[in-house]
């Protein structure tokens, strides 16, 4: 009865628990299995622990530049889709024009709209634009369905922000661009970069799309999905551990600089 009533008590705890456990558990997978040596092809059974793979993770042809480009790729297209994002997110919250609504509604086309159809479409633009398939039109697909996600989050922020902070702001004769950047800006900052990391880890992540555009250039998602065909090299654990220790740095340093922010307010 002690542990029924205990259970009951910590039932979303333990739920909550679960589910980020079964979340994590690929994650788990990817970086046990980097330090793997496999004696065929396939790193899918556990053959013998080695450090080998973290200690030359460029050692398979190709896998490094595919990065490199995937990097640049998500670099590019996290900053034009934050910046056009931004300015567009506060166009439609704090202007009114004719087509606003419309507007509105199409932003969410792109995160409705299947990846495929997406693809076909922009593929289908570029040929008969007769654009050279590779980097750039890469690039603009990114930027193209990166924007709505960064709209969406700046325009939240945005939304909740009080009026009233600029307009004291305006009151103590500051001038536009001054309070833009001394009173807008801060406030609006966390949703800027929340839409910024999405738009990042969208870019990265993205094999449909890029596939569509990319003519013969190959990214990582690319690069990974043409090795499992023919064999999974250990190095592609070792470059999804690393990221994934970078992401979680990354959640861990926000944490800490918004927990010494809180306790300076007072």
């Amino acid at each position: 009865m002690a542990l029924l009533h205990w259970t009951k008590r910590h039932l979303v705890v333990i739920a909550g628990l679960l589910t980020l456990g079964y979340l994590l558990l690929p994650n788990i997978v990817v970086t046990v299995f980097s330090f793997n040596e496999p004696k065929g092809r396939f790193n899918y059974e556990w053959q013998t622990f080695s450090t080998d793979a973290w200690t030359d993770p460029c050692g398979v042809a190709g896998l490094c530049a595919s990065l490199s480009i995937s990097l640049q790729l998500a670099a590019w297209a996290t900053l034009g889709a934050t910046v056009l994002g931004t300015m567009i997110a506060f166009a439609l919250v704090r202007y009114r024009f004719r087509a606003r609504g419309a507007v509105n509604s199409l932003i969410f086309l792109p995160m409705a709209m299947p990846e495929v159809v997406m693809a076909a479409s922009l593929l289908t633009l570029f040929l008969n634009l007769g654009a050279q398939l590779g980097f750039w039109t890469i690039l603009i697909a990114h930027i193209m369905f990166c924007l709505s996600f960064v709209v969406v989050a700046v325009k939240a922020r945005v939304m909740s922000m009080d009026p009233r902070l600029e307009e004291a702001a305006r009151d103590l004769y500051a001038g536009p661009v001054q309070t833009f950047v001394r009173v807008t800006l801060p406030i609006a900052a966390p949703g800027i970069a929340a839409g910024a990391l999405l738009a990042f880890a969208l870019s990265f992540d993205d094999f449909i799309i890029t596939n569509f555009t990319a003519g013969s250039t190959v990214t990582f998602p690319m690069f990974v999905w043409g090795s499992a065909q023919r064999g999974t090299p250990v190095q592609i654990n070792v470059i999804g551990t690393a990221m994934f220790v970078v992401a979680v740095l990354f959640v861990l340093a926000g944490m800490v600089v918004g927990g010494r922010r809180k306790r300076q307010k007072p």
